[in-house]
């Protein structure tokens, strides 16, 4: 069986990303959940690093211009961590990883797409930093790119808000 698809529909343009929650279920299964409850519809990347990653998922983001934007999560709380042996994908370019606190148990809401491949923050790697793929952009790539690329204040945040219109789950 196929691992389901997720749509993004932003402001800047449509992609969609493969859920793997063969490997991933936990992970996956939180982020699908998440989307099909509407959780994600109507919120703004809140932290762009060009050459580094884009983050989304902060409930706060709602507002982009507000300062706790990337300090919140899901209304249910964290999620357990998921470092399955089997499964050790790293954070290559166009992967979604789980964002934490640094603290185990710590994900919940926000996920970020690796732009370039961050190995060192694999957490099957010997860093601190322990962030598990779940997921991969399938159709979309030139968005995340273009996203990627869009100028930032001093706090890493969008100049121009790009906001996440709706996230569709397609099984």
């Amino acid at each position: 069986m196929a691992n389901p698809t997720a749509t993004f529909q932003t402001s800047s343009g449509n992609f969609t990303v493969e859920v793997f929650i063969d490997k991933m279920p936990i992970t996956g299964n939180n982020f699908l959940e998440l989307a099909r409850s509407g959780f994600y519809n109507g919120l703004h990347f809140h932290r762009v690093i060009k050459g580094f990653m884009i983050q989304f998922g902060c409930p706060h983001s709602r507002d982009p211009q507000s300062p706790r934007a990337g300090t919140g999560g899901p209304p249910h709380g964290n999620i357990q961590d998921e470092h399955p042996a089997e499964h050790q994908l790293s954070n290559e370019p166009l992967t979604l990883s789980m964002a934490n606190t640094g603290q185990p148990n710590s994900g919940g809401s926000q996920f970020f797409i690796n732009t370039v491949h961050n190995s060192f923050l694999d957490w099957f790697s010997a860093g601190q930093s322990k962030h598990p793929v779940f997921g991969k952009i399938s159709d979309g790539a030139d968005i995340v790119e273009q996203i990627g690329s869009t100028p930032t204040n001093a706090g890493d945040k969008p100049t121009t808000p790009i906001q996440v219109l709706s996230v569709t789950v397609n099984d």
